[in-house]
């Protein structure tokens, strides 16, 4: 019982956490952007925690804007892959063995080419921008997903209750809505708070490159980018504190799905919905 408290605590501390840098990452967007050529490359300080960039930029709140617009676009991100998971793992398992070639032939496809290659690919097929990368992350991360899904929902069309209420006449709709969607929710619910880490890495990893977000917008992988010119000048503080940020959230998401899956409230309880 301890440990589960303990565990509920962490859940809620990370959540608290990881909500405050979103909504401070929105309340300080425009004060990210003010410039001032008199501060310029001001090295962290009790004004300036992080310093600030070649237009005299405050890093401190350039990094929590990155930050919160690389939560908000992994739960996106991560809501629409679990979703096309569910619908996709869902289809293949009850849609017969036809649908079930096809949709695992193309989660095969899918998973064989690599993440990045796969979300430069999509991103450049729509202009690149926001919805370039909401894109090109939401649709490769869905295979994993979809795999543990499908296996999941080929098993419970094994029980007994689903088996009744197919001789009974009930609708393959109905059955997935009365008899799968209350067990399989919370696996895919555990499924997107995993997805968290890999969406925003992918995100910040692209937007490195040039083919996510615009240089405009204060996003980590646009701070990194940018600071990767100024190492050489000795301006490590550039790049120094806005990678440790990224990783000390993509960590956060990491215990977040680790504790929901280790203390079982990712798990769904109670017995199965009657057949009527």
């Amino acid at each position: 019982m301890k440990s589960r408290n303990s565990r509920l605590v962490l859940l809620i501390l990370t959540c608290a956490l990881l909500a405050a840098i979103t909504v401070a990452g929105v309340l300080l967007e425009e004060k990210a952007l003010e410039t001032d050529l008199s501060r310029c490359n001001e090295a962290p300080s009790a004004a300036f925690l992080f310093g600030t960039d070649w237009l005299g930029r405050d890093m401190f709140c350039r990094t929590l804007c990155g930050l919160s617009l690389s939560i908000r676009t992994g739960a996106l991100t991560a809501a629409v892959s679990a979703s096309v998971a569910f619908v996709l793992g869902t289809a293949a398992a009850i849609l017969g063995r036809g649908v079930d070639a096809v949709l695992s032939w193309l989660t095969d496809l899918v998973m064989g080419i690599p993440h990045i290659l796969l979300i430069v690919l999509i991103s450049l097929a729509c202009g690149r921008g926001f919805w370039g990368v909401i894109l090109g992350v939401s649709l490769s991360h869905w295979p994993s997903l979809a795999r543990l899904v499908r296996g999941e929902v080929l098993q419970l069309r094994q029980a007994p209750y689903f088996r009744v209420a197919e001789k009974l006449g009930v609708s393959r709709l109905e059955a997935v809505r009365r008899h799968i969607l209350p067990h399989i929710l919370p696996q895919v619910w555990t499924g997107l708070l995993l997805q968290f880490p890999h969406a925003i890495l992918h995100e910040a990893s692209v937007t490195f490159l040039g083919f996510g977000l615009s240089p405009e917008q204060p996003a980590i992988g646009v701070i990194l980018s940018e600071s990767m010119r100024s190492l050489t000048t000795g301006r490590w503080w550039l790049a120094l504190f806005p990678g440790l940020a990224l990783a000390v959230v993509v960590l956060l998401f990491s215990a977040l799905g680790g504790v929901v899956s280790v203390s079982g409230l990712g798990r769904g309880e109670g017995s199965p919905a009657p057949v009527s």
